[in-house]
């Protein structure tokens, strides 16, 4: 995962394991209409404005009540993409990156949660707690893929 820092920020993240192909993988994640169906957090996406690729945006509106605006910032099928989202002073980024493998792809996911001045500890708990629910999430995401792979 690439990207940069600021002090006391840190990118977290992981691999899951895909057992379908990286198009398959890469198509399903990015697709903002198939979100709500493998992250836990998010009751549904509205407002979607532009077509997937880069510079798509639609706000995410989370099972707490929070509806961050959300912008794919990098598009590269089937190997990385990215998205920002932002609600108040609170910033989150999410980097996909899509490797092929025998039995499918793996998808390392790195993300960071941050804002300013007192915030910024809080982004880096708010990261570091989320690291296994992004993780169940993908695998989720995973099990869906495999179905809708050809066999």
């Amino acid at each position: 995962m690439s990207g940069s820092q600021q002090a006391g920020e840190r990118t977290v993240g992981g691999t899951v394991a895909f057992g379908c192909s990286p198009e398959v993988a890469f198509d399903y994640l990015v697709d903002p209409a198939h979100r709500a169906q493998w992250q836990s957090s998010l009751a549904r996406v509205e407002d979607v404005v532009g077509e997937v690729g880069p510079g798509q945006r639609w706000v995410d509106v989370t099972r707490p009540g929070l509806r961050p605006a959300m912008q794919t910032t990098t598009y590269e099928r089937p190997l990385r993409w990215a998205e920002v989202g932002t609600w108040r002073a609170v910033r989150a980024t999410l980097e996909l990156a899509f490797t092929p493998t025998a039995t499918g792809c793996d998808v390392a996911y790195g993300f960071r949660i941050s804002g300013p001045g007192p915030l910024r500890p809080l982004g880096l708990l708010l990261s570091l707690g989320s690291v296994l629910p992004v993780r169940a999430d993908l695998r989720r995401a995973a099990r869906i893929c495999e179905g809708l792979a050809p066999r």
